[in-house]
């Protein structure tokens, strides 16, 4: 393992690990994007090459698609999947029941549908994502360019009337221009430090023209793996209610390792 690699990075490594050994093969499985998901998918592709493991994925942005198919993981869309039997990403924020603030990475679009779209979904984290109340990172919206400047001072009046603690929104931009996601539509971003109703305020966000999904992801987790630098795994479980402390062996390959400043 290089020397280098910071406690948070082995902390993501140890949760997509971990959770890398729910797949069997004959899955069709959804990947998630961002710097955690990025992990489950080479630990994916460590298990393809050493153990001849048979999975379909199906990527969640343009960037984990091209990650997939550099390691060696098959790719196919959702339409040919057409339902999933798994998909693995991470999260910005986890509250006590599951719930989650995700679209960090911008691709929370196709992250709702793909793991809508699936028999369970596993949330992996290091353990700084995990929080008592959701909305301390800022909540992604994603709207269509068109009228973008009225849809945010909709979602702001909208806001007023809702149990939050803060309403001030951004929109996201990527140096002078507006971000743009794969989908071609952009991102506002809704700084609200404290969101009391996560279940209220995602049908509410949802129902403003312009509104094409926001990142609040309400029953739709189904076990989150939490890693720690250490190597410390927890898992939780909510249908069940249980909780498993695991431990991973915190010497992976060096091909897992390349290319992991995504």
């Amino acid at each position: 393992m290089p020397a280098d690699l910071s406690p948070i990075d082995k902390a993501k490594f140890v949760a997509a690990k971990r959770a890398v050994e729910y797949v069997e093969s004959g899955m069709k499985l959804g990947l998630g994007t961002g710097s955690t998901a990025a992990w489950m998918v080479r630990c994916l592709a460590e298990r393809i090459r050493e153990e001849g493991l048979k999975v379909k994925g199906v990527p969640t942005s343009s960037r984990t698609a091209e990650l997939a198919r550099s390691l060696g993981v098959p790719v196919v869309s959702l339409d040919d999947a057409k339902w999933l039997d798994l998909t693995i990403d991470g999260a910005d924020e986890i509250d006590s029941q599951l719930n989650l603030i995700k679209g960090g990475g911008a691709a929370l679009l196709q992250e709702k549908i793909v793991a809508t779209a699936s028999d369970q979904m596993i949330v992996i984290a290091d353990a700084a994502k995990e929080v008592a109340q959701l909305g301390a990172f800022p909540l992604p919206v994603e709207v269509i360019p068109f009228g973008w400047q009225t849809t945010k001072a909709l979602i702001e009046e909208t806001l007023v009337s809702l149990d939050v603690l803060n309403r001030d929104c951004t929109l996201r931009m990527n140096g002078d221009a507006p971000l743009v996601t794969d989908e071609a539509n952009y991102i506002v971003d809704l700084h609200l430090k404290r969101i009391g109703n996560p279940r209220q305020l995602s049908l509410v966000l949802n129902q403003i023209p312009g509104v094409v999904e926001n990142g609040l992801f309400i029953d739709i987790c189904d076990i989150v793996v939490v890693g720690h630098g250490d190597g410390r795994v927890t898992v939780r479980d909510i249908n069940s209610g249980e909780v498993e402390e695991d431990h991973i062996d915190l010497v992976p390959s060096d091909n897992i390792f390349s290319d992991s400043d995504d």
